[in-house]
């Protein structure tokens, strides 16, 4: 397996921490998480600049997502965690990329930790999730006087 450290140096310039953040945002958002938030952590903390917090229904949906946060920051940013933390558990799973930290949890354990509170003096945002293109809402069916197939 590949040094992290080395997996950070061939980042893309493009993916700066916040783009890290909303490319794991919507890794969450691909296995239906739960109140998907980022704070931007950067100006009251140096454990990282941003947070991606959700919430799974179930110990399996928790790994779910974070597996797909794991597996689209590696394809597409070109970075592995450089911890993982509460794999075997599966209540509240943690994937550490230095200066993003994800936590996937529990509905119980996201209640119990309430990490937005702790973390209430940083910026935060819900992920609001890009709307899907329907046939109804393609560039083809805004041009005028262009029928949509199959309506």
């Amino acid at each position: 397996m590949a040094d992290p450290s080395e997996e950070r140096r061939d980042a893309p310039a493009d993916f700066n921490s916040e783009a890290l953040a909303r490319l794991a945002a919507e890794a969450c958002d691909d296995r239906k998480a739960v109140d998907i938030r980022l704070i931007r952590v950067e100006d009251v903390s140096s454990l990282a600049d941003w947070f991606v917090i959700c919430s799974g229904l179930s110990d399996v949906q928790v790994r779910a997502i974070a597996r797909s946060v794991e597996d689209r920051l590696a394809e597409e940013a070109h970075r592995l965690p450089l911890r993982r933390e509460g794999q075997r558990e599966g209540r509240w799973l943690l994937l550490d990329y230095g200066e993003l930290i994800v936590h996937v949890l529990t509905p119980q354990e996201r209640q119990y930790y309430d990490l937005e509170v702790f973390w209430r003096h940083g910026d935060q945002h819900r992920f609001a999730p890009s709307p899907a293109i329907t046939p109804a809402t393609s560039p083809a069916a805004a041009i005028a006087g262009s029928p949509v197939p199959g309506a």
